[in-house]
């Protein structure tokens, strides 16, 4: 799993905690699958640009803000 992924499912998941949606919620708001939601919040799945600009619209922040997160990630070391 590659750690910038795994970051960038991170953000994904604080973003939707703190807006109080499901996974359910935001996957259907951004018109995806919640498996693959999934997968991104897991930082399994490599999201294209047209997922991430989705996913933006549906939380309600620019596609800048997705990136807003520490790096690198306080578990990945010093990659």
């Amino acid at each position: 799993m590659e750690a910038y992924q795994q970051a960038f499912g991170l953000r994904i998941r604080q973003l939707r905690d703190q807006q109080g949606y499901t996974q359910e919620e935001l996957a259907h708001r951004a018109r995806i699958h919640v498996t693959y939601l999934s997968g991104i919040e897991r930082g399994v799945r490599n999201p294209s640009l047209r997922s991430i600009r989705a996913l933006a619209r549906a939380l309600g922040v620019r596609v800048g803000k997705l990136f807003a997160f520490e790096w690198p990630p306080p578990s990945s070391g010093s990659r």
